[in-house]
């Protein structure tokens, strides 16, 4: 009887163990799915500078970025940060710049924007290379 009475509290624990577990894996789902419901535009720049660019002359690329969302209505979001990787796969590329924009409408205002434009002709003679990608967020 004994035995009865420990396989019958065993069985019950684990039960309530594999439901409590099912629910918070449900709960989990929903949280998940209520934050994904709105994609957001994102536009990832990544700079390589030239060897010869001066530390004063990024100063003024990084700061001249940095003032773009404050000319530009469309970007609702900016940061921008230094490379600190340590797997050395990064192919030189050491400024990264992250912005969201209100849509497609934002960055088509972007791009042709003239603070934007502006901002390329700084880059130009300082750059040996750019790499941009745009995505929805998921």
């Amino acid at each position: 009887m004994k035995i009865y009475r420990f396989l019958l509290v065993v069985t019950f624990l684990i039960t309530s163990c594999v439901n409590k577990s099912d629910q918070d894996s449900n709960k989990t789902t929903q949280i998940d799915k209520t934050e994904n419901t709105s994609k957001q535009l994102r536009h990832v720049v990544l700079f390589k500078f030239k060897d010869s660019t001066s530390a004063a002359a990024i100063k003024k690329a990084e700061d001249a970025f940095a003032a773009l969302p404050s000319k530009i209505s469309g970007i609702t979001g900016f940061e921008w940060g230094l490379n600190n990787s340590p797997q050395g796969l990064n192919k030189e590329f050491t400024h990264c710049y992250f912005l969201t924009f209100d849509g497609e409408d934002g960055r088509e205002m972007y791009i042709p924007h003239p603070a934007h434009l502006e901002f390329g002709d700084l880059l130009t003679p300082i750059l040996e290379d750019v790499l941009v990608l745009d995505y929805w967020s998921e």
